[in-house]
């Protein structure tokens, strides 16, 4: 059975379960006696457990087994939450995430088996299985399993003459006893699997437990059929054998006409309808739609888990979107179609009357393609709790780690971002979160000293704000100690003593965003080795947006990330250099200029003006493109101020097209070197223009 195919769903799903595992033993750990905490827990574990069976997945599929019994304990109350659980349960969460990451990445889960964690699962577990195990419970472990059981059955008379009437037809009557592996953690499943092979070839009359219970995996390790067969005894256990974790099939022909046990010795069996029998289930990863069909159990792998495929897999670029988005987007396509066919209309139509609704066809076109864009824009976006729900589990590990106390609070989880903005979002945030931890806050005694309470406070805050999403982390610990930031800067050579004299607080500060620049005194698993701010600063740029920082010593620190709504469509405004024709986005310009030539001033031989109080440095896009300007040196420069920050740079332009709505598009693996572009765009006459990035021009 080639279960390949799913391995998406399955990633997907997968990830959704981890993360509300994350959320849900985080509010265990402060209301341990919480039920329905505990329940949800427990239901994760038992999905993941039987989506990572179905896949094959043996060692993912074991380790949420054992936390499966840990909640099932918790749930009938003879297992208490304590801390040391906790610690365990997050450490299993590592584990399954660990394993998801392998499969992501080849399709298999690795060699780890986390023994550790399982023994100390089951050390959690032994703990009451010692002392508390039920009399109930020792008496199903300790019952025989195996032998011709078949004979014990009792039968009703209506299923005695179906038997003895398929019989005088030729038919042979079997009795099958079937022992699954004892560590087999999905006994449902391979039981159906059973089934379903048996069916290929047989009709099974009865069975011991019934269908139902061996839905509900109301038996040990055995179960037992009678079925009517025109195949061999050898063909029937073959079919049951070739089912994965089955440790043997015990057969034998039954003969009616011996004396069978009497109904009062055991309860009667139901006669099973291959029809009407209700299949055991098992969490699966896939729509109900997609379920394999009957049969499929002789193809499927021997014991030890299925064949996965060696392609590697895709990695996840799903949006779930709700069906009213959609509906109104299978309109506007509607609409579309009949603007094109307006349009096709008109230019069969002779041109006098073409002129006269051309424009009025060109103007509903207009009004659809907007409309459609906002449309599909929508269906891009979904909300950043995908990202910060891991935070507070992260915070807390943290908390733990550093011996400081500290809470996370969040606002604004469900302001919506571009799919392809939140996917690269997550490390940026994730270093500052680890910066405000680590260098933000002080130790519990410092802040006590310092008045403040002694668990410290880190904030994460999401909102839109026009065209924009702003992200903001705060925190109420030491700030930045612009001094130390200074002194570590002219230690490192980064600076000289001169330019450290006549750089500002917030020059020094922007120093941070250096590589490899970090004021810890010591290197840890936590910080000190300069790759944070750094790989803030650049992924926040590579999605054209910003980041900045406002510090107050003693107090606290805010840094705070801008990001476009999207980065597939932009409003642009739409400039010439030279013979080309360039696109700047219009998020980042503040203004246009037109100067004369005496109104450029030399700072350190460097060209910049003076604007309402405000030195502006130039840079004349000509000389960084290196394409010969069309303006002579007299002529008055067109300048468009652009603004990174509170940074603001004069570009100096050759002409002004107006503003237009261009869709980007990327330049490909082979022009990824040019710094100053950010891609291109087709233009309505089928021209290409560049998008100019600012940031880095900057």
């Amino acid at each position: 059975m080639d279960v390949s195919q799913y391995l998406e769903i399955f990633l997907d799903e997968t990830k959704e379960h981890l993360q509300n595992l994350n959320t849900q033993i985080l509010e265990l750990e402060s209301d341990p006696e919480n039920m329905d905490t505990i329940n949800e827990i427990f239901r994760a574990a038992h999905s993941l457990k039987g989506m990572a069976g179905t896949m094959g997945f043996k060692r993912m599929q074991n380790l949420t087994h054992d936390m499966e019994n840990v909640f099932s304990e918790v749930r009938t109350g003879n297992i208490k939450v304590q801390p040391e659980m906790i610690d365990v349960l997050f450490q299993c969460l590592d584990a399954l995430e660990e394993y998801t990451d392998n499969i992501q990445t080849s399709a298999n889960e690795g060699t780890n088996d986390n023994e550790i964690l399982i023994r100390q699962l089951n050390d959690i577990l032994n703990g009451v299985n010692g002392s508390n195990q039920t009399e109930e419970a020792v008496a199903v472990s300790d019952a025989p399993v195996g032998g011709e059981k078949w004979n014990d059955i009792v039968l009703e008379d209506s299923q005695l003459a179906v038997l003895k009437e398929a019989k005088k037809q030729g038919k042979k009557v079997y009795g099958l006893n079937v022992v699954v592996e004892a560590g087999c953690v999905l006994k449902a499943a391979r039981a159906f699997l059973v089934f379903k092979a048996v069916e290929e070839i047989a009709e099974i009359v009865v069975s011991v437990p019934v269908a139902q219970e061996v839905e509900e995996e109301k038996f040990d390790r055995d179960f037992t059929l009678i079925v009517l067969t025109e195949a061999g005894l050898e063909d029937l256990v073959k079919a049951a054998e070739s089912v994965s974790e089955i440790e043997k099939v015990l057969g034998g022909e039954i003969d009616l006409d011996q004396p069978r046990p009497e109904k009062n010795a055991q309860k009667a069996q139901e006669p099973v309808s291959p029809k009407e029998e209700k299949a055991p289930q098992t969490p699966v990863p896939v729509q109900e739609a997609v379920k394999p069909a009957a049969g499929t159990a002789q193809k499927q792998a021997p014991a030890g888990g299925r064949k996965q495929a060696p392609a590697k897999p895709v990695v996840n670029r799903t949006v779930r979107v709700d069906i009213e988005k959609l509906d109104s987007l299978m309109n506007l396509v509607s609409e579309l179609i009949i603007a094109k066919n307006s349009l096709v209309s008109a230019s069969s139509q002779d041109q006098t009357k073409m002129n006269g609704s051309f424009n009025e066809h060109i103007e509903y076109l207009e009004s659809v393609t907007t409309n459609l864009h906002e449309s599909v824009m929508k269906v891009r976006m979904v909300p950043i709790e995908s990202v910060v729900n891991k935070f507070p589990r992260m915070i807390r590990d943290l908390s733990k780690k550093l011996n400081k106390k500290m809470e996370l609070y969040m606002t604004g989880e469900e302001t919506e971002l571009d799919r392809t903005v939140v996917d690269e979002i997550g490390d940026p945030l994730m270093h500052l979160l680890r910066n405000s931890a680590d260098h933000g806050l002080e130790s519990a005694e410092i802040r006590a000293e310092r008045g403040k309470d002694p668990v410290g406070s880190i904030f994460l805050d999401a909102y839109q704000d026009g065209n924009n999403v702003v992200i903001e982390v705060r925190d109420d610990g030491n700030g930045i100690d612009v001094d130390k930031v200074r002194a570590k800067a002219i230690e490192r050579g980064t600076i000289t003593q001169a330019q450290a004299a006549n750089m500002s607080d917030k020059d020094i500060i922007n120093l941070l965003f250096l590589p490899s620049f970090s004021t810890a005194k010591e290197v840890t698993d936590v910080s000190g080795r300069g790759v944070g701010l750094d790989v803030v600063k650049s992924k926040i740029e590579s999605l054209s947006g910003e980041v900045e920082v406002k510090s107050t010593l003693g107090e606290g620190s805010t840094w705070t990330i801008r990001l476009p709504l999207t980065l597939a469509i932009i409003q642009a405004l739409m400039v010439v250099v030279g013979d080309e024709k360039y696109a700047i986005s219009l998020g980042c310009i503040q203004i246009l200029e037109d100067l004369s030539p005496s109104d450029i001033k030399l700072v350190q031989n460097k060209e910049v003006i003076h604007l309402r109080g405000t030195v502006i440095p130039l840079i004349r896009l000509n000389e960084v493109l290196d394409v010969e300007s069309s303006r002579s040196q007299d002529d008055n420069l067109i300048v468009v101020i652009v603004k990174k920050g509170d940074q603001q740079v004069g570009l100096v332009v050759d002409e002004l097209i107006g503003q237009q709505e261009i869709v980007i598009k990327p330049l490909g693996k082979y022009m990824k070197q040019c710094k100053f572009i950010s891609g291109a765009t087709i233009l309505g006459d089928g021209e290409i223009a560049l998008i100019l990035d600012t940031n880095a021009l900057i």
